[in-house]
């Protein structure tokens, strides 16, 4: 055959790419549900899954498994291990990326949170409510609460809120609130004792009658002066020239006979409070008496937020029972 032998015509083979077959990430960013979407941003943002879970109202394992749900529906891993908290893998960063680009042109519903108000006598917020408070707020980062300390009767009158709790005298809820307001419920009957602490006062010389308390140090919280049922231990108080100190501040009040060798009225359920604290029942023949009431604003009682923080005081006080019994 001669080299200068003319051959057919050769078809030259065209090179293709291969295809991607994958949706764009804008595509699958837009076919994501709002939930399990807003579930994932919270998360990146908050680099955190305990705190993205209290931003969301969510337990931690529920949002786990959302997390787990949209990885499952995306075939991809969105976070990658780390030890300095949640940490975006490259596709999880595509993600973001997309969704925010898409937050403008998604109609996604902003749920405001009603806000809830609620009054609570001074000594019963710290003493008594103030932890479960703390775990709601740590269970729900997204509530709106309005918390008012109750410090007098004038305050009392004054405030407006959805649920009230206050002290009143030991036979009836009144003064309360001056809104309408439901029914009032009883939550407990408080025994008040002298109290003094226990590293500063040992068994042998603590006072048993009120002649003894000449060397003592006493002091008084300002609010408890226009109590009634307190008579007793005020007359003692005006009576004194010197040794007494006159507090604004509950707190600073109790942190004084904890740590000033103070001897101060308190409720009976103190030394449960606060190991460390120990009650004087000798010195006084009179006994004195406060109820603790709660009442809801007629005008928002059946809300369900309401609801959930009246169940919440009840719970609190059904569960420390025992602080308030013997």
């Amino acid at each position: 055959m001669s080299f200068m032998e003319a051959t057919g015509h050769r078809r030259i083979a065209v090179y293709r790419t291969p295809l991607d077959k994958a949706p764009s990430w804008r595509i699958r960013a837009g076919e994501i549900d709002p939930v399990l979407a807003q579930s994932f941003s919270v998360s990146a943002r908050c680099g955190c899954f305990m705190q993205a879970a209290r931003r969301l109202n969510l337990k931690a394992t529920v949002l786990r498994k959302q997390l787990a749900q949209l990885e499952a529906q995306l075939q991809c891993a969105l976070f990658s291990p780390s030890d300095n908290g949640v940490v975006l893998s490259r596709d999880g960063l595509q993600l973001q990326s997309q969704l925010i680009a898409l937050a403008h042109e998604r109609d996604l519903p902003v749920i405001q949170q009603p806000l809830v108000r609620l009054a609570v006598a001074e000594s019963i917020l710290h003493d008594i409510l103030g932890r479960d408070l703390v775990a709601l707020l740590r269970r729900n980062a997204s509530v709106r609460l309005d918390i008012i300390s109750l410090d007098s009767e004038l305050s009392l009158q004054a405030v407006s809120a959805d649920v009230v709790v206050w002290l009143a005298s030991a036979d009836t809820p009144l003064p309360g609130p001056s809104f309408a307001i439901s029914e009032p419920r009883r939550l407990a009957l408080l025994d008040y004792l002298p109290h003094i602490a226990k590293r500063y006062s040992r068994v042998a010389s603590r006072p048993d009658s009120l002649d003894d308390l000449a060397d003592f140090l006493l002091v008084q919280w300002q609010h408890d002066r226009q109590v009634e049922n307190f008579r007793p231990w005020n007359q003692l108080v005006d009576q004194r020239l010197a040794g007494v100190v006159q507090l604004h501040s509950y707190e600073l009040m109790l942190e004084m006979v904890r740590c000033s060798a103070c001897i101060g009225l308190l409720p009976g359920y103190m030394s449960r409070f606060d190991r460390g604290l120990i009650g004087l029942p000798e010195l006084f023949g009179q006994s004195m008496q406060r109820q603790v009431w709660m009442a809801v604003n007629a005008d928002s009682a059946g809300e369900a937020q309401v609801q959930r923080l009246v169940e919440l005081v009840q719970n609190t006080f059904n569960e420390r029972r025992e602080w308030f019994e013997g």
